[in-house]
């Protein structure tokens, strides 16, 4: 019986197909993605990294892409991650981002497939991006949608597309690129020099990308003068806790400043004040002492503010509390947040975790799961004004965020409480989150965070009046109030689904053809059509052998 032997392909393709320069290539991809990040920002390294995780996965086995993706993970998980084991330790760090790279493991191995015939496939791996980030962004646990390709875009022409499909389509637009741009160079690669075959991919990552700029943003409307109160903590870490009367007092103090600023004509005279986050950790239904604090408050500035805070029900738990306080009236509302954040605010199967750290020990009250999508009715001069409370991180979650607006909040406010991460990314990185959904739902956001960073977000996603790190400040600024619902909002979470659901399809039929032609390669001796697998995947060879042939069949 005689084989054909896979085409043999030009020397640079064979290097880049052995597994030592695929592993350097995922690896660089995932620096290229965590690059792209707030901390260094540099977002047009978020294609250029799914670009080189594309490269990677080009005519290999679903196993090595399995590997690849994971590499590719760790590489953007681990450096993008790193505030989360600042005071903690490194094995929640270490945890986080092993389970997060599992996810681009799989994703990994799903391109593989889809790309095993040795050829780039934009629209299938972009699509898989989507995919991959929806399991991520919903289990286990409730998922932990951090570090997702949309965020890369806050301060790019693409956030625009955030309008028209919401955060997964934005992804899909980035990993679009990312994929578009490995396509021209794996032609370029395999001396593919053809006019046509160079143009076709290079026009359309042209037009993706221009074509951004022509996706209208809407910014007007009825102004709302918003003051956001970032009265800072005594000290970094988890022992601000010990401190939170101090805490208290710094959020009275500084508010009690932006009364004297508007009677000084330094600032506007503001329509509503936001505190953050943790801003009162003593309950104020409960003590009369943090009550009469946030009372004088509220009578130096003489219009509703809205405190996050912590209740001490239902017992034993807690729960983590926006609440709204008019002058005259005292609490008239109040929103819990939805989506505790596990292992930080709530800690699942504690007995198992604790196996691996005793840090779980360190939470020792829960928080409860609210039940309510939070809308605010605030009186302001020139009317009702709807305005929906998102706190922390829940600002990552679509259909948190998503709710309020479907309900008619007119303007979004993100409280926060970065304290606990020190000096480090974790808070430009959830500001971008912010800039992201401004132009997601084309409203404003005030994002207020203990310590900073804050800023007043316009619906274009610019921040304004941004703060910087463990400083007490006052913002303030106008910022104007929409109804309009985007496109995105309309949809809703349809665009993710569908994506997912043809990302879905289209490996079940790579697969499907994969087994038939690996069938085929065993009942008759020949190479699969367009070579199969690059033999220099196996073993470095230009030429397959029956073993690897059976070999790949069992993979």
């Amino acid at each position: 019986m005689t084989t054909t032997s896979a085409p043999v392909r030009p020397a640079l393709v064979r290097t880049a197909g052995r597994l030592p320069a695929r592993s350097a290539l995922a690896v660089l991809g995932g620096l290229s993605l965590w690059l792209a990040f707030p901390g260094t920002a540099w977002w047009p390294m978020a294609p250029v990294g799914v670009m080189l995780m594309s490269l990677s996965t080009i005519g290999t086995t679903a196993r090595r892409g399995f590997l690849l993706g994971l590499l590719g993970g760790l590489a953007c998980f681990l450096p993008t991650l790193h505030w989360s084991g600042i005071y903690v330790g490194d094995t929640p760090w270490i945890a986080l981002s092993v389970t997060e790279s599992l996810y681009l493991a799989f994703m990994g191995m799903a391109i593989a497939v889809v790309q095993r015939r040795g050829a780039v496939r934009p629209g299938a791996v972009a699509a898989l991006w989507v995919l991959q980030e929806l399991f991520r962004s919903n289990v286990p646990f409730g998922g932990f949608p951090w570090a997702r390709l949309a965020w890369t875009t806050a301060d790019s022409p693409l956030v625009r597309f955030a309008s028209i499909a919401g955060a997964p389509g934005l992804t899909f637009v980035v990993a679009l690129l990312g994929a578009l741009l490995a396509l021209v160079v794996f032609r370029l690669a395999t001396g593919q020099l053809s006019l046509l075959r160079l143009l076709v991919p290079t026009a359309a990552t042209a037009l993706v990308g221009a074509s951004a700029f022509v996706v209208p943003v809407p910014t007007e409307g009825k102004p709302l003068q918003v003051v956001g109160v970032q009265g800072n903590v005594p000290t970094t870490g988890l022992d601000f806790n010990a401190q939170r009367r101090a805490v208290l007092d710094n959020h009275v103090a500084t508010t009690k400043q932006a009364a004297r600023m508007v009677a000084d004509g330094k600032i506007a005279s503001p329509e509503l004040v936001v505190w953050p986050e943790n801003s009162s950790d003593i309950d104020p239904t409960r003590n009369a002492d943090a009550a009469t604090g946030i009372a004088q408050a509220v009578g130096a500035v003489g219009v509703p503010v809205i405190v996050g805070a912590v209740l001490q029900e239902p017992a034993p738990k807690v729960s983590n509390t926006s609440m709204l306080y008019l002058p005259g009236r005292g609490l008239v509302d109040q929103y819990v947040k939805q989506h505790p954040v596990p292992f930080a605010e709530y800690m699942p199967y504690r007995s198992f975790f604790r196996q691996f750290s005793d840090k779980v020990d360190l939470l020792t009250t829960e928080f409860a799961h609210g039940k309510q999508v939070g809308v605010f009715d605030i009186p302001t001069r020139s009317g009702t004004v709807k305005v929906g409370p998102v706190i922390c991180f829940e600002v990552a979650y679509d259909a948190v965020t998503r709710a309020p607006v479907d309900r008619g909040a007119q303007l979004l406010i993100v409280q926060t409480n970065n304290a606990t991460f020190g000096y480090t990314a974790e808070s430009e990185q959830q500001l971008a989150i912010s800039q992201v959904r401004a132009v997601e739902h084309g409203r404003s956001v005030v994002h207020i965070s203990t310590v900073g960073v804050s800023g007043l977000i316009t619906p274009d996603g610019v921040v304004h009046d941004r703060s910087e790190l463990f400083t007490r400040k006052v913002l303030a600024g106008e910022l104007p109030l929409r109804s309009a619902k985007t496109m995105a909002d309309r949809w809703g979470a349809i665009p993710e689904y569908v994506i997912g659901a043809i990302a879905g399809l289209l490996v079940l039929i790579a697969w499907r053809r994969t087994r038939g032609e690996r069938a085929t390669v065993r009942r008759t001796g020949t190479s699969a059509p367009g070579g199969g697998v690059d033999p220099s995947d196996k073993a470095d060879e230009s030429t397959t052998t029956p073993s690897q042939t059976e070999e790949e069949a069992r993979d």
